[in-house]
């Protein structure tokens, strides 16, 4: 499977009620379509499906699965606190068409190494799916070590990975020790330009549910048309609006409030998310404006 490209993990839009709006699922589909950014990502972290039952879980994968319609390859988080429920979520993803799942390590349990690689391997054995895993120790208490990484050089399916360390150290490992034997994906949106210098193709962009245009552009510019200065500018655009997104402690709110301000309102994160402040509101709007207004 081609990982290339701008892949978006897609919001999930909730009422004020919080239950599914979909319908406006299918507009923020149709519209990255026509933005033109490569593959989605249905059901990661920026889709909330911590925050979902598992029969809402399936639902919007169904839902996606069917808008999307072959029009772009989709993958399907698939992460859970048991290998049990994954492989349930997995394999209806897989009766639904998905191309692809995304596996990071289950949450809040923190297996250990040779417990997560076993993990992997059930779910690659039972699914047999093009596989993108998901490095975010801050997010599930585990690493996933190099290693590991080496472990799993026996299965062809496990083709990339998004890398959400910050570690610049493990980013150089990556490229220079592993790319024969796994794509790297940008994970880290403010370092995008540094993954893309040591030789990423893959970019898993939460922004790009509201900034579309601009993370197709730095891709093209990088990596097609290995124009670093050309990218490097535009990186340099994007930088107020990814660190806020990095640092600020709020992503999901911060991606789901940019939607709105794109005029594509997706609804409140679920609690115990709260609403940005005003003042929020305030910075991270300036950042989106003095962003968009370069538009051609």
């Amino acid at each position: 499977m081609n990982f290339d490209g701008i892949w978006t993990p897609v919001v999930t839009p909730f009422s004020e009620e919080g239950t599914i709006r979909f319908d406006v699922l299918d507009t923020v589909i149709d519209t990255l379509i026509e933005q033109g950014v490569h593959g989605l990502i249905i059901g990661g972290t920026t889709g909330e499906y911590y925050a979902l039952s598992k029969e809402d879980r399936k639902q919007v994968l169904d839902a996606s699965a069917q808008r999307a319609e072959g029009r772009i390859p989709i993958l399907a988080g698939i992460n859970a606190t048991t290998t049990e429920e994954s492989l349930d979520i997995g394999q209806h993803a897989k009766r639904a068409g998905f191309d692809g799942i995304l596996v990071a390590a289950p949450y809040y349990c923190q297996p250990a190494q040779d417990e997560l690689l076993t993990h992997i391997r059930c779910i690659d054995s039972a699914l047999d799916m093009p596989t993108m895993l998901y490095n975010f120790p801050d997010r599930t208490g585990v690493p996933m070590s190099l290693e590991l990484i080496q472990a799993l050089s026996d299965r062809p399916n496990i083709q990339a990975i998004k890398e959400s360390t910050g570690s610049i150290e493990r980013l150089h490992a990556l490229s220079n020790d592993y790319a024969d034997q796994i794509q790297l994906s940008c994970g880290m949106d403010d370092q995008v330009l540094e993954f893309f210098v040591w030789g990423a193709r893959s970019w898993v962009a939460g922004a790009s549910n509201f900034l579309a245009p601009e993370h197709v552009a730095l891709y093209k510019a990088c990596v097609i048309d290995q124009d670093f200065v050309a990218g490097r500018e535009l990186a340099a655009r994007l930088l107020p609006v990814l660190n806020l997104l990095e640092q600020g402690g709020k992503f999901c709110q911060y991606i789901k409030f940019g939607c709105e301000l794109a005029g594509m309102p997706v609804g409140a994160a679920h609690r115990p998310l709260l609403p940005l402040s005003d003042v929020e509101k305030a910075t991270f709007t300036r950042a989106y404006e003095a962003l968009v207004e370069h538009r051609l």
